[in-house]
């Protein structure tokens, strides 16, 4: 390969590259759009906000139906046709758009739209560290992980304790935790473009399955910014 092809071809793989990865972000800032627009549409009907919130057994069923989309996506992405996974990833904003809308309920739209603020502030900074850093981040992402399990079980157990010691360490280690991931994921979506694994039929699956996890990043970061930050009604 000559001088001038490898120069094209560095060139053109750039540009893919950064195709992908914009690809990536626009599933997901339409994940959260998606989200946003659903919980906004809740809190303006008085009917689907009793019909969501007024049975423990529907909020439930959301929840569950959550669980599910995820599950299916990660444990079945490579069998489903790519219209299927982004289909499924679309109900899943609106099923979290539909649970999610009660923070509108708890706190105040002023203190909600500076927390989302400040969201993609931290989202945005780390992010670029993630995908522009020359450090091996997957020391901190498996620690990170690690540290998530512990979280979502003090969580649970805290739900019973109903310690408020126990749920501000939570809190704050739970911001540490997805401040750590945003990092973590956007570098895992740069060397799995990179390594082969989202070229072909793949390419499409890999954006979804990327988008989903910097949305979870955010969201969940989100939610636990609101903790400091919002103010209740």
């Amino acid at each position: 390969m000559n001088e001038y092809n490898t120069e094209s071809y560095i060139q053109t793989n750039v540009r893919d590259e950064a195709r992908y990865i914009s690809k990536v972000y626009a599933f997901m800032a339409g994940a959260l759009a998606v989200t946003a627009v659903v919980a906004m549409g809740v809190v303006s009907s008085p009917t689907l906000l009793q019909f969501i919130f007024g049975s423990r057994f529907v909020f439930m069923g959301l929840i569950i139906a959550e669980l599910i989309c995820v599950g299916t996506l990660v444990a079945a992405i490579n069998r489903i046709p790519t219209a299927a996974a982004y289909a499924i990833f679309v109900g899943y904003a609106v099923l979290n758009g539909l649970t999610l809308s009660s923070v509108f309920l708890i706190y105040t739209s002023g203190s909600i739209a500076s927390t989302f603020f400040i969201t993609a502030t931290t989202f945005a900074v780390m992010s670029t560290y993630g995908f522009f850093t020359n450090r091996d981040l997957t020391k901190i992402g498996n620690l990170a992980y690690m540290a998530l399990i512990g979280l979502i079980i003090a969580s649970l157990v805290n739900l019973f304790l109903n310690s408020p010691a126990l749920y501000w360490i939570t809190t704050y280690l739970g911001i540490l935790i997805f401040v750590g991931l945003i990092a973590y994921d956007t570098q895992k979506i740069k060397e799995m473009y990179q390594a082969g694994y989202t070229q072909g039929g793949m390419e499409g699956k890999g954006a979804i399955m990327g988008a989903l996890s910097l949305y979870l990043d955010f969201i969940n970061l989100f939610l636990l910014l609101l903790r400091l930050f919002g103010r209740r009604n």
